[in-house]
């Protein structure tokens, strides 16, 4: 296989990725608004593919930097690698999804980078520095960012509307929520997509199609696209796990989980940060379930969903590192 179909192969790859990403993370997006019956489940994942793709060219490409060229050093890695990083996060992403876990696509893709890379060039192929600390501390920040500001946001609401009947309140929040809806799809949409673009530039400047490192406005465009349509496809599996089993939602309490974890990703974006929208609006409906009472909360559930973020990055990696030694049968490493 010559370098440029190579490259076609693996940016075709990539959007297949993030098709999944957004398969796979439409849970995230319409968790909520299913749950508290605001919209059907057709009209959700309409409403939330289309805010994924109108965040394209939001923020910059901070994030899509610190995915491409800042946890992986890109001149001892290859397009197998890459290739086989992208193998790697799929295969994580299809068997967490099968068995209804909500799953860090994020991760799995930057699990499934490193170990392609260890298993190319062992660990000098790897920026052990701030951008790795800080991916991996936000494993732990994001979901306690996205509870934090969910249980404010919380306690305000209740406070505000203390002497307005339940009825009343859902009434006003069932409108609401459509623009909290919208507003977290944006978010994740502008952090999830713009790490499928860091891939695609970095495939991009080791084929040596690009001089120096950074994204053209189709990469951008077709990342937002594949995002939004995996997102119109929904996944049905997990949106049960994160609107149904985590904890009982209402209208108010969809509205600030959605509110909390927005604001958390939209900061993370801002600062470069690859954070995992998966974790934080899990951390954001543990947040608004727990005002109640910590019962509220299924945290059997929580523990189940936690083991997977743990387990993501190791396993993605295995799967990329044995991804890359399957391919390497087939080329001149």
């Amino acid at each position: 296989m010559d370098i440029p179909v190579l490259v076609v192969v693996v940016v075709a790859v990539a959007l297949i990725f993030d098709y999944i990403n957004g398969f796979h993370d439409a849970a995230n997006s319409v968790a909520t608004i299913v749950a508290t019956r605001v919209l059907t489940p057709f009209q959700a994942v309409l409403w939330a593919a289309f805010w994924n793709f109108v965040s394209a060219f939001s923020f910059g490409t901070g994030v899509a930097a610190t995915m491409g060229s800042g946890l992986v050093d890109l001149s001892k890695v290859d397009s197998y690698v890459i290739l086989a990083g992208l193998l790697g996060a799929i295969v994580w992403d299809l068997i967490t999804w099968w068995w209804g876990l909500p799953s860090s696509s994020s991760h799995a893709l930057i699990g499934g980078y490193a170990g392609a890379a260890f298993a190319k060039a062992g660990m000098s192929a790897i920026l052990w520095g701030p951008k790795w600390r800080d991916t991996l501390l936000f494993i732990f920040i994001a979901p306690m960012i996205g509870l934090t500001l969910a249980y404010i946001l919380m306690i305000a609401v209740l406070w505000i509307f203390r002497n307005a009947t339940p009825h009343k309140m859902d009434t006003w929040f069932r409108k609401l929520q459509l623009v909290s809806a919208a507003f977290y799809s944006y978010s994740h949409g502008t952090n999830d997509a713009q790490k499928t673009m860091g891939i695609i530039t970095g495939v991009l400047v080791t084929a040596k199609i690009l001089p120096t490192f950074h994204v053209p406005v189709w990469v951008i465009l077709s990342a937002h696209a594949a995002i939004a349509l995996g997102t119109l496809s929904g996944g049905w599996r997990i949106i049960h796990t994160m609107g149904g089993r985590l904890t009982r939602l209402k209208p108010r309490s969809g509205f600030c989980a959605e509110t909390a974890a927005g604001l958390s990703i939209i900061f993370a974006t801002m600062i470069g940060k690859p954070v995992s929208t998966t974790h934080t609006v899990a951390g954001a409906i543990a947040g608004v379930g727990s005002i109640q009472r910590v019962k509220a909360v299924r945290w059997g559930v929580a523990t189940n969903i936690l083991w997977a973020w743990v387990l993501t990055i190791p396993a993605a990696a295995l799967v990329g590192w044995l991804s890359y030694k399957v391919l390497a049968l087939f080329y001149q490493a």
